[in-house]
């Protein structure tokens, strides 16, 4: 079984970590898994699944050591898979004494670090001086729900270099999960940041009432938005129509169980943006994107009409009916 001499250790409880966790254990001896909360630690040792996310996975607890403490969760991996919202991470980590040295850090993480406007991979270079070559990226078009359900999945695993990349992809392959690796880290990364904000956006247009054919222009707009803005910030060689940036804005912006997509249907049905926040049970990662993109673009100055649109309906509270409206005259 490919990874076993690797112990793996993942980070979170939520939909995205459960599924993983399923997907590792099939081609792991047993899995190191953090989770913040005793009381769903004890739940799954004694039932086999958990609680609150993907509740049908069936796990054997005797393969599984858990953690709810994240120093020696650490300490006791040598490869860090991290699946929690991107807003929580700085403050999960800043109340721990965690070392990092010498360990491979992998984000499963689509988002970014509000505030400090870092992807997941810079944040922990820049904070914690993990070199690039340690850290690896997990990225789609895959959603928790089908991994769950066993349905033919894709996975694109991005590190520095190819042979990285490609043990970090052994640890992840089954005969439901297909994967492909790149070198494209910041390209993956800041992708997988942006589709999150244009599926708030196809959200919104369809709680307006839009449809088929204008969510097609839609999209079609923002896989030239993704490209001129990582043109931009991290220009490179890259096929912006394969599966890592395309496939994974299509599977984002149309699929039911997009949270993103979900969210931006409230806001579109004319929820307020707290409102739907509570109505959610799951951190729409585009909401911070929002912001934090607009942010990296005022040095930047690419032309992002979508992701301004979302951000004017989400942080000035202009109405939806309106900025979609307008967005409408732009597109083409």
């Amino acid at each position: 079984m490919a990874g076993k001499d690797k112990k793996i250790g993942l980070i979170g409880s939520g939909s995205w970590a459960t599924a993983l966790a399923k997907i590792l254990l099939l081609n792991t001896g047993k899995l190191n898994w953090y989770i913040r909360n005793p009381a769903t630690i004890e739940y799954m040792r004694e039932s086999g699944h958990n609680p609150r996310y993907l509740s049908a996975v069936a796990f054997d607890p005797a393969r599984i050591t858990f953690y709810s403490d994240l120093e020696k969760v650490a300490e006791d991996s040598s490869v860090l898979i991290f699946a929690v919202p991107s807003a929580y991470l700085r403050d999960m980590l800043a109340g721990a004494n965690i070392s990092l040295d010498g360990k491979v850090v992998v984000s499963a993480i689509k988002g970014i670090i509000p505030g400090d406007n870092l992807t997941i991979a810079e944040f922990f270079n820049r904070r914690y001086s993990v070199p690039f070559e340690n850290i690896g990226i997990i990225t789609g078009p895959c959603h928790a729900e089908e991994v769950a359900l066993e349905r033919l999945s894709y996975l694109t695993v991005a590190s520095k270099t190819e042979k990285q990349a490609k043990k970090l992809a052994s640890m992840l392959e089954s005969h439901f999960i297909r994967t492909v690796v790149t070198k494209d880290i910041y390209g993956t990364e800041y992708a997988g940041v942006l589709k999150n904000i244009f599926s708030i956006a196809a959200g919104v247009c369809h709680g307006l009432g839009y449809g088929d054919n204008f969510q097609a222009v839609l999209v079609s707009n923002a896989i030239r938005e993704i490209k001129r803005f990582l043109d931009s910030t991290w220009p490179g060689k890259r096929s912006i129509n394969s599966s890592a940036y395309l496939g994974d804005l299509l599977v984002t912006a149309y699929s039911q169980f997009s949270r993103n997509r979900s969210f931006g249907v409230m806001i579109g049905k004319g929820y307020s943006v707290r409102a739907a926040m509570l109505e959610m049970n799951m951190v729409a990662e585009g909401y911070h994107a929002t912001q934090c993109i607009r942010e990296i673009n005022k040095d930047r100055k690419v032309s992002l009409p979508i992701t301004d649109t979302v951000y004017n309906i989400l942080f000035e509270g202009i109405s939806p009916a309106i900025e979609i409206r307008l967005l409408s005259e732009k597109l083409a």
